[in-house]
């Protein structure tokens, strides 16, 4: 796949620009987003996003067109896990919902620029060395085991401030009163970080972590540092409306955490594959290559939107069966007070 720096630069103006009309037309003046509001443009960013694939497949192919839709979709997949940790932090620090816009957003446009440094620095890693395959998909395979491990173990678990805000609570001057949308402010003419720049640290470094998963399973869909980054960009457009669009429903998708590590733990599966295929390691196979089948990117489209719709289809079933217990449960009580 040839991507010419002019191809870069506009691709680079375009998502900026998307990002600088977000916040003008919608952030800058703090308010609570409606349901509509957060569901329209939620329609808009996915359609841009959509938009965006069938003009790589006009370009360079179906094979570069299914491999930055499901490179989407993983990272959409992902980014909605995100919003787990986003709900705990806003509710830790307390943002009123007006200001949680603005945290966001900004967040997520940090989480894009570190993001490129990881995808620079994995596309150098795997041009060097083939041997980072391996790297990839045993830290995937590790990954998924831990994801079903944490999510069983934070299970009523009260939130933390993590030690990266507490560290600079003891470090820089803080207030724990909001004066508005700022993030720094003045307290008897001594400057103050206020907790909205506190929940700001703790989604970009949180972000850091996702991106340890993110960039490693979107590199095992694709090892075109162009459409890795293309579908991260697209993936955190659009996060803040769907934040506010699903928040309330987030708590519902239950096995969401279960279809996230399948898709984690069968990219890492296919990095492996892959590794073993290109394998150059003196000490496994003598360095020489080992014929073994690799995953194809529509077969591993398939799987991460059929696991996706499975878990969610699940989640909404088994919100329904609770639903019906906890009716049946109150009925009979019902009728015995009567």
């Amino acid at each position: 796949m040839h991507v010419t720096p002019l191809v870069w630069l506009v691709t680079l103006a375009v998502i900026a620009a998307l990002f600088v009309f977000d916040f003008v037309s919608h952030v800058r003046t703090p308010h609570a987003p409606s349901l509509r509001e957060s569901g329209f443009w939620s329609a808009v960013f996915i359609g841009i996003a959509i938009l965006f694939g069938v003009v790589v497949f006009a370009l360079w192919g179906p094979q570069y067109g299914g491999e930055y839709f499901a490179g989407y979709v993983t990272e959409k997949a992902l980014s909605v896990d995100n919003l787990f940790v986003f709900v705990v932090i806003m509710a830790t620090f307390a943002i009123p919902r007006e200001y949680q816009q603005k945290v966001l957003t900004i967040g997520i446009v940090l989480a894009l620029a570190m993001r490129g440094g990881f995808i620079a620095v994995g596309a150098a890693a795997i041009n060097a060395y083939s041997w980072v395959f391996y790297l990839f998909g045993v830290f995937l395979l590790y990954t998924a085991v831990k994801l079903i491990i944490d999510h069983n173990k934070d299970e009523g678990t009260k939130p933390d401030e993590g030690r990266i805000v507490k560290l600079v609570r003891k470090v820089v001057p803080t207030t724990e009163h909001y004066d508005g949308d700022r993030l720094v402010t003045r307290i008897d003419g001594k400057r103050m970080i206020t907790p909205l720049m506190l929940a700001l640290l703790a989604i970009g470094f949180a972000d850091v972590l996702f991106a340890l998963d993110s960039i490693p399973a979107i590199y095992g869909l694709t090892q075109e540092p162009y459409l890795v980054f293309t579908a991260n960009a697209f993936a955190l457009m659009g996060l803040r409306q769907l934040f506010f669009l699903i928040g309330g429903l987030l708590d519902r998708l239950v096995y969401l955490s279960y279809g996230l590590s399948i898709i984690l733990a069968f990219i890492g599966v296919k990095l492996v594959l892959h590794a073993l295929h290109e394998n150059t390691l003196p000490f496994v196979n003598g360095g020489e290559h080992i014929a073994v089948p690799e995953i194809s990117t529509s077969l591993s489209l398939i799987v991460i939107v059929g696991v996706l719709v499975v878990t969610t289809v699940l989640s909404l079933l088994k919100n329904r069966s609770d639903a019906r217990k906890a009716a049946a449960v109150e009925s009979p009580e019902t009728e015995d007070v009567r």
